[in-house]
């Protein structure tokens, strides 16, 4: 296909319509789809239709092939449409939210979920997905930090490359392949006050040395497509912003693939008073950088006006128009407009067994322990339990962005109990809901209590409460369920609380008072099933938090890699007043990054350098001992502090893990090569490299518990 020679045909007008994404609905009347954010009037002509470049929402492969075969009679040209969704973490085989994902602290585990999210979706017609969000998260007030994978760079860039290369495979022109779409560029996960769409402000040190880092990785793995922020940084809407689109991503970081605007962001430049209209808001976003305008209209309304009065060089409506054309003959689309896309197809793959399975095998590794006070946990076959809570019975465990998952097709928590022990074992009690006039029933939930050997209160957050336009204040479980919750642990039975949420909770309460704490999240199509192999020990418990928990809502955004300040506190609930503290909680989180349990305690022991001076090839060595009567797969986390650099460097930063399993008793060296590389950070001039001195490693089961040693380069 020569590519220059059809853009060379191509009006003006057919090129602005390609550059604009339209949703199903204007492609096939009455489609019903459910829209995500506002319906401007976008004065949209059939012939702008019949010549426009993607589709969003339209799904399934019986209506997706509708639209591309009308579609190619009414363009002239026959140039192929794009189909894009968001299919976050799942098409219709439901894996756990991104946030949970990460606690996995398996990136292999998680290309292979992905894939399985790309064969399903390019089963119902699906090109280009709206994922991974690379976004660095240190708020859990931001609803959608149930789509990052967490608070740390390196580890974030780690899963931001499987997530891509799970859906892109090794050829894009493979039809069980999705093109991969990082967002949002740039820093969306920093907000201003954790509230969506807001305001950012970091600076140039922040962005590079924290930020930027997973979407490079993205990059680097090779994603097709690059959506940019709702957020303005630093004064400048992402979408207006040349210096991140074009200084940046195609500068710097070379990347030729489209971008894309977010939902509607290039006729919100008006409202963040950057543009004075839509005729405005087009030639800055265009000129910035933005290939491709999402669900509003202002390219195809002003664009041809643009070019005239000279204000908008046709050169960059071409050079726009030829990476989307470009992006479309890689897939494939100019060869097999229908990628072997099928009703056929999509009966065979969409939730089939084999993907089942591994959604239950990912959502029992995203699990994590956080207490388990008197080895209460894994529970006996033989021991009488009562299910109280409203996530007891609930199915929809699938999270925000669950695509085509359906709630009716999600095993539950009490029909995962059931595959372990008979009916007659439990009594099931809801107790409380998730809303103010949710009704209560804590004298039946007592009872049931009262009459068993152990308690399993299944509570947390509705999936409504997280995700995107869900910023919350307080991070407390619904007040519902707190009183429920206190009703239970009154009686002082063994108790152990099994949470759904989509972000840190404020869990002090719950913390003290039960016996174990199992952090599920929303784990998707086989979460109750997963958590029930955890809960009787079928599977040992194998997540370790990547996001911070906080003691208190007043300390987010709490996370491990900060600086130290020039009046750091040596311990909490120091009694010196003029250091970088709060006078009435710790500074640290409850349950730090890192943070897992497992059913048996591991011992750390003996860390020791093989040499002084990372010139060398430098090894760092520590013993793990299994303590317990339980296998152990134990997470050991490596982090490096620089001690004195040119400029203030994080008190602890993670460089390298290893999972590590031990059986009972069972010692086992663990070795970790220290290269210059881990060493090196970004400069005030952007430039990458190590400097001399003296730096402190350290090795431990999290970041708030680690053996230390020193060395020098």
């Amino acid at each position: 296909m020569n590519l220059h020679a059809l853009l060379e045909n191509m009006t003006l007008r057919e090129k602005l319509a390609q550059l604009t994404q339209l949703d199903g609905q204007f492609h096939v009347p009455g489609g019903g789809e459910e829209l995500t954010g506002p319906l401007h009037d976008m004065h949209i002509r059939e012939e702008d239709v019949a010549a426009s470049g993607s589709v969003l929402g339209a799904i399934g492969a019986q209506r997706t092939r509708a639209i591309q075969e009308q579609h190619l009679k009414a363009d002239r040209h026959h140039i192929p449409l794009l189909f894009m969704l968001d299919v976050i973490h799942g098409f219709r085989t439901i894996f756990p939210i991104p946030l949970a994902l990460g606690c996995t602290w398996d990136p292999e585990l998680v290309q292979e979920a992905m894939r399985v999210a790309a064969k399903e979706a390019s089963a119902a017609g699906i090109h280009v997905n709206f994922s991974p969000m690379a976004d660095l998260v240190r708020d859990a007030r931001w609803g959608r930090v149930m789509e990052s994978t967490g608070e740390d760079p390196y580890l974030n860039g780690l899963f931001a490359a499987a997530f891509v290369r799970g859906y892109q495979g090794d050829d894009l022109r493979d039809p069980d392949s999705l093109a991969a779409c990082v967002k949002h560029l740039a820093a969306y996960g920093a907000a201003e006050a954790g509230r969506d769409y807001n305001a950012v402000e970091l600076g140039q040190y922040a962005l590079r040395a924290f930020y930027f880092p997973a979407y490079q990785a993205a990059l680097d793995a090779g994603a097709a497509m690059v959506m940019s922020s709702f957020n303005a940084l630093n004064g400048i809407p992402s979408t207006a912003n040349a210096w991140l689109l074009r200084d940046v991503l195609r500068g710097e970081w070379k990347f030729n693939g489209p971008v894309i605007s977010d939902w509607g962001a290039v006729q919100e430049l008006v409202n963040h008073g950057v543009a004075e209209d839509g005729r405005e808001a087009g030639l800055k976003a265009l000129k910035a950088g933005v290939e491709i305008e999402m669900m509003t209209s202002d390219y195809l309304q002003y664009g041809e006006e643009l070019v005239e009065t000279g204000e908008l060089d046709e050169a960059l409506v071409d050079q726009a128009v030829l990476r989307l054309l470009e992006l479309k003959e890689k897939m494939g689309l100019f060869d097999d407009p229908y990628r072997q896309a099928s009703p056929e197809k999509e009966k065979a793959v969409l939730g089939c067994p084999a993907h089942r399975q591994l959604a239950r095998k990912t959502a029992a590794r995203s699990l994590v322990l956080l207490k388990n006070e008197g080895n209460l946990l894994p529970l006996s076959k033989e021991s009488r339990v009562a299910v109280i809570g409203p996530y007891g019975t609930a199915r929809h465990l699938l999270g925000g962005w669950s695509c085509t998952g359906r709630d009716e097709e999600t095993v539950s928590l009490y029909e995962g109990l059931l595959e372990k022990a008979p009916a007659s074992r439990f009594s099931v009690c809801a107790g409380a809901g998730f809303y103010p006039d949710d009704p209560l029933s804590l004298d039946e939930a007592v009872a049931a209590a009262r009459e068993a050997d152990v308690v399993l209160l299944a509570l947390g957050e509705h999936p409504d409460m997280s995700g995107e336009a869900t910023s919350r204040a307080f991070l407390d479980i619904p007040a519902g369920q707190t009183e429920l919750a206190r009703a239970v642990f009154a009686l002082g039975k063994p108790t152990a609380v099994v949470l759904f949420n989509g972000r840190p909770l404020d869990l002090r309460e719950i913390s003290e008072k039960a016996d174990a704490v199992v952090e599920a999240w929303f784990p998707g199509s086989e979460g109750g099933a997963a958590v029930a192999d955890l809960l009787y020990g079928d599977v040992l418990p194998q997540g370790r938090l990547t996001m911070s928990f906080p003691y208190a809502v007043g300390q987010v955004p709490v996370y491990y890699n900060g600086f130290n300040t020039g009046r750091p506190i040596d311990r909490e609930w120091s009694d010196q007043r003029y250091l970088s503290r709060y006078i009435d909680i710790p500074n640290a989180p409850l349950y730090p990054f890192g943070f897992g349990l497992n059913f048996s305690s591991v011992k750390y022991e003996g860390l020791r350098l093989s040499g002084r001076c990372a010139e060398s090839n430098l090894e760092a060595r520590v013993t793990l001992t299994n303590m317990g009567e339980y296998p152990a797969e134990e997470v050991a986390q490596l982090y490096i502090r620089d001690v004195s650099a040119s400029v203030v460097r994080p008190v602890k930063e993670l460089k390298a893990y290893r999972r590590v399993p031990l059986a009972p008793g069972e010692s086992r060296e663990v070795v970790f090569p220290v290269n210059t590389d881990m060493l090196a950070f970004v400069h005030e001039d952007g430039s990458r490299y190590a400097e001399p001195g003296r730096f402190r490693l350290m090795v431990g089961p999290h970041a708030a518990e680690l053996l230390e040693t020193e060395f020098t380069l």
